[in-house]
């Protein structure tokens, strides 16, 4: 990483108070070793590592951590081919893409395939470590100038045919003016901290709220749930 390490850190757990479990991918050895140390030292539980996607898979699925941070460029099998798998086996599972690449269609396709968030190698620990805790609990995190990108490729998925939940067929699901409140500042792009201060409820609260309207829209991501939103024009309201 571009900065020396922040030390141990009361964020650098989880809502019952057990660290944030974490597992680093990348085939580059000193790289992997480098940002598991300075996540260990900022108060993370480095659970597993691994150097190829193959080996990323098995071990994601036995150590079960709670975010994986993930390399695209990986020997046997691609990052974004790990990321389908991985969350496709347990859908809690946050991925943060941290890759060298700033080209738009990896951003694309890493976020289609189920990351959660995608930071550039060239940020500093600090900006590593909080993204790390942000995708923790389900906060998008982007690197500034792809966050946009992301949510141009929502609106024009958004323009496409979608088998969303109907709104208007007979016994469908109902939010609360809540849950569509916030839904509707997800559509504009707003972080759950963002949310979370507009509408003076707290950061869990949010994720709650989220949480909720998923199940009941039965959607399985942030980008069906955005995609959902701006199909029925939320975000311009």
């Amino acid at each position: 990483m571009s900065e020396t390490g922040t030390g141990t850190d009361t964020g650098s757990v989880n809502g019952d108070g057990a660290p944030i479990r974490v597992m680093v991918v990348d085939d580059h050895p000193m790289w992997r070793d480098a940002v598991a140390r300075d996540l260990g030292e900022a108060g993370f539980d480095v659970v597993a590592t691994a150097g190829d996607g193959d080996q990323a898979v098995r071990r994601a699925r036995a150590a079960a951590p709670d975010v994986l941070v993930l390399d695209l460029n990986l020997p046997a099998k691609p990052g974004v081919q790990v990321c389908k798998e991985v969350v496709a086996a347990d859908p809690a599972l946050r991925v943060l893409v941290l890759s060298a690449s700033g080209e738009h269609a990896d951003v694309l396709e890493a976020v289609k395939s189920g990351a959660t968030g995608y930071l550039l190698k060239s940020a500093s620990t600090e900006e590593l470590v909080d993204a790390v805790r942000r995708t923790a609990v389900g906060d998008p995190v982007f690197t500034p100038g792809l966050a946009g990108l992301v949510l141009g490729e929502y609106r024009r998925l958004a323009a496409e045919p979608a088998p969303a939940a109907d709104p208007d067929r007979p016994g469908a699901p109902r939010l609360t003016d809540r849950e569509t409140e916030v839904l509707r500042l997800v559509a504009k792009g707003l972080s759950y901290k963002q949310i979370a201060e507009r509408l003076v409820i707290s950061h869990r609260t949010v994720q709650n709220h989220v949480q909720n309207t998923l199940g009941k829209l039965q959607l399985h991501n942030r980008v069906e749930l955005v995609r959902y939103a701006i199909e029925r024009g939320l975000d311009d309201e």
